[in-house]
């Protein structure tokens, strides 16, 4: 089966600063991959990339056939996104904002597709709640309806589970492997709950100074870093990050 998203090579610099250092990763179909990393490993430049937001200084990017930028309409009709952050309409309900985007989607029947997005991941109840009626979390559970209205191929979340308690976070996991097992979809995954990580996805892909350090299953990666489970490892490498910080602090300046 031919992959969902190929990423060869990308190089990201801001002024003088490399963000990312030639990072490759192949998604399949149905995978669900953890990218991860601690802060300044750059993990959020990577995903922009990968989503088109922003472009690279070398290396390149195809969704579902399409290279991007050029590409990336083609290529977003297939993706669907979400994270906590992003906000929804505090003056209309929830059912109006799904249905609206299920006619941005150029979906058939918007309403059936709402209907069975709320069922599906147990939150029917919200569905004439207006938006400032809402929780964080409650929020975060409608922002992931929206981007598996269109059943997408490929699903990118951002901390999808950050502001959820644990019966729902693990509503939402067995929302999302469903889609996995019954739609084929391929989900992409940023976090720093490595329990979560280890609950949801079959792979991680572990940054640190903008490359991949580590790639495997979260077994396979934890043994191979010897720190016995993914928390420990991800310890180590905010560890090592801050060593290198601490010693580039201390170099001592031309000239001086």
């Amino acid at each position: 089966m031919e992959p969902v998203l190929v990423a060869t090579s990308l190089h990201k610099r801001y002024k003088g600063t490399t963000a990312v250092n030639g990072v490759s990763l192949t998604l399949g179909p149905g995978e669900r991959t953890a990218l991860l990393g601690p802060n300044g490993a750059g993990k959020t430049t990577t995903l922009l990339m990968l989503l088109g937001a922003v472009e690279p200084d070398e290396g390149s990017v195809d969704i579902l056939g399409h290279r991007l930028p050029r590409g990336r309409s083609q290529a977003m009709s297939g993706v669907g996104f979400a994270a906590g952050y992003l906000p929804l309409p505090d003056r209309l309900r929830v059912r109006e904002v799904l249905t609206t985007f299920g006619h941005l989607y150029g979906l058939a029947d918007p309403g059936r597709a709402v209907e069975a997005g709320l069922d599906s991941f147990g939150i029917g109840h919200l569905a004439d709640r207006m938006g400032s009626q809402l929780s964080s979390g409650q929020r975060t559970l409608v922002g992931i309806v929206k981007a598996v209205l269109h059943k997408p191929r490929l699903l990118v979340l951002d901390e999808p589970t950050a502001s959820l308690d644990p019966e729902i976070a693990h509503r939402v996991r067995e929302g999302l492997q469903r889609r996995c097992d019954e739609d084929g979809t391929t989900v992409l995954v940023t976090s720093h709950d490595m329990d979560e990580v280890e609950r949801l996805c079959t792979r991680v892909v572990f940054l640190a100074g903008g490359r991949i350090v580590a790639d495997g299953s979260p077994a396979e990666v934890a043994a191979t870093a010897g720190t016995g489970d993914l928390t420990g490892y991800f310890l180590h490498l905010a560890a090592e990050r801050d060593r290198l910080a601490a010693l580039d602090r201390d170099a001592p300046v031309a000239g001086r």
